[in-house]
């Protein structure tokens, strides 16, 4: 019964573990949260707990007497490399961005602790929760500290070619927005002219009003904007 007691009382940590690194993920909107927290850390857990059971049911067998080798980690490398195909699940790549990582990082560890949990390796277990949920929760109060840089492309159609580019690049300057490159496309015969302008900036930059003093430009009939990739 103390064994008993004593492999619940881990599968019921590591659920612990998981559905507070998960309850993060969840209340964050990623898809990967509270139940595929759980289920990760549970199963590494249980997958632990197997693979030290393994040795100890062949305990008994004298090394000279028996073909039988057992690794006690060998399970347990599986696991961390078998969570590669679920942590790439939750990677989303955009136009210009990658998103998911965090989350992909946070089923990884999860799984790192829940094969301590299972090895019996309570406090390290539980420290590293508490050091994952203190990056997850404190360090992103943090981020709005350090303003990154973010890539745009801005598509901007005009009806005529009086030389409108110009002012456009005046109203970029003012909110100190580099140009990168630009390419134009010349449409025959109506002579209208779409511009593609890369661009790179802060990511705090008021994009609602650049785009309103943009769209005051003269002979302007369209403006598409999204995100560009990191060169």
């Amino acid at each position: 019964m103390t064994d008993l007691h004593l492999m619940i009382g881990k599968l019921a940590l590591a659920a612990v573990i998981g559905a507070a690194i998960g309850f993060e993920r969840e209340s964050h909107g990623q898809a990967a949260g509270l139940r595929t927290n759980i289920l990760v850390c549970v199963g590494s857990c249980l997958l632990m707990m197997l693979s030290l059971h393994m040795e100890e049911l062949h305990r008994h067998l004298e090394v000279g007497d028996s073909v039988v080798r057992l690794d006690p980690g060998r399970i347990a490398s599986y696991a961390i490399a078998s969570m590669g195909f679920l942590g790439a699940g939750a990677i989303i790549t955009g136009k210009g961005s990658v998103r998911g990582l965090t989350t992909a990082a946070s089923l990884w560890i999860v799984t790192a602790m829940g094969l301590a949990a299972g090895a019996g390796y309570i406090l390290p277990a539980v420290c590293s929760m508490a050091i994952s949920l203190l990056i997850l929760y404190g360090l992103r109060r943090l981020k709005a500290i350090f303003v990154r840089d973010e890539h745009t492309i801005l598509f901007l159609k005009f009806d005529q070619t009086d030389k409108p580019l110009e002012h456009i690049k005046e109203i970029l300057n003012e909110y100190a927005i580099t140009i990168q490159f630009i390419n134009y496309k010349i449409e025959l015969p109506s002579a209208a002219v779409t511009y593609r302008i890369r661009l790179q900036s802060k990511e705090n930059k008021p994009w609602g009003k650049i785009i309103r003093d943009i769209s005051k430009t003269r002979g302007l009939r369209e403006i598409i904007w999204e995100e560009g990739q990191v060169p």
